[in-house]
C-alpha cells in the first residue's frame, strides 16, 4: 500500500496532479478541489497522504493534506455503493468537516446535493455512519475552508449545481497553476467558463 507521496508538483490538471519524487518516480493522484485549492505552485516540494484504490481495469492514487482526511474516504468507501469516485466528489463538494456533520446529523438534502449520490445512497450513508464519523466533526486538520469552498458557496447561491460549480472552480485553479487566488477572482473566472459553456 502507498501511505504517503512526498516530492515536487510536477502538473497540476482539474482533478490530479503529478508529484515527482526525488527516486525519479512520478505519481499521479487525484485529489478533491479543498486539497487543489491548498496546494503549493508547480515545482514545490509537497507530501500527500495517499489511498491506493486497485480495480481489475487500474490501480488509482487518490490524495490528501491530512490523514484525517485519507480516513474519512477509507470510512466512506466502506459503505455498499460509494465507490471512490463518489467519495472525491463528497469530499470535493463539502470538505471532511462538513460531509461528516452533514451524515451525523442525517442531512440527507445537502448529501443528495452531491454529483451522483442520490437519496438512496444518502441514506445508506446516513444509516451505515452516522454513529462513525464524530471523529472527522470540528477536529484540528477540519474543515476544508478556504477560497474554493467560498467560490463554491457563491456559485450555489447564484443558482449552478454542485457539481457544475465544482468542474468550473477545478479548471481556473487549474489554469492558474498555483492554486486560488482570492474567492472574487475564482467566481469571475467560474462565471465566464460556465457562461460561456
Amino acid at each position: 500500500m502507498i501511505a504517503s507521496v512526498t516530492g515536487r508538483l510536477a502538473t497540476k490538471g482539474s482533478d490530479r496532479v503529478v508529484v515527482q519524487t526525488g527516486g525519479g518516480v512520478g505519481y499521479e493522484v487525484i485529489v478533491p478541489l479543498g486539497v487543489m485549492e491548498q496546494l503549493p505552485g508547480i515545482g514545490e516540494a509537497v507530501t500527500l497522504a495517499t489511498e491506493l484504490v486497485v480495480r481489475e481495469d487500474g490501480w488509482t492514487l487518490y490524495g490528501f493534506l491530512a490523514e484525517s482526511e485519507r480516513r474519512f474516504f477509507q470510512r466512506l468507501t466502506s459503505v455498499t455503493g460509494v465507490g471512490p469516485k463518489l467519495a472525491i466528489a463528497l469530499v470535493s463538494a463539502l470538505g471532511a468537516d462538513r460531509g461528516a456533520k452533514a451524515i451525523q446529523e442525517r442531512n440527507i438534502g445537502l448529501l443528495s446535493s452531491v454529483n451522483g449520490i442520490g437519496r438512496k445512497t444518502a441514506e445508506r450513508l446516513a444509516l451505515e455512519l452516522a454513529e462513525k464519523v464524530g471523529e472527522f466533526v470540528g477536529g484540528p486538520a477540519a474543515p476544508v475552508t478556504g477560497t474554493a469552498e467560498a467560490a463554491l458557496r457563491a456559485l450555489e447561491r447564484l443558482g449552478y449545481s454542485t457539481p457544475e460549480a465544482d468542474r468550473a472552480l477545478r479548471q481556473v485553479m487549474a489554469e492558474n497553476g498555483s492554486g486560488a487566488s482570492d474567492p472574487e477572482h475564482l467566481v469571475r473566472r467560474a462565471l465566464q467558463l460556465l457562461t460561456n459553456g
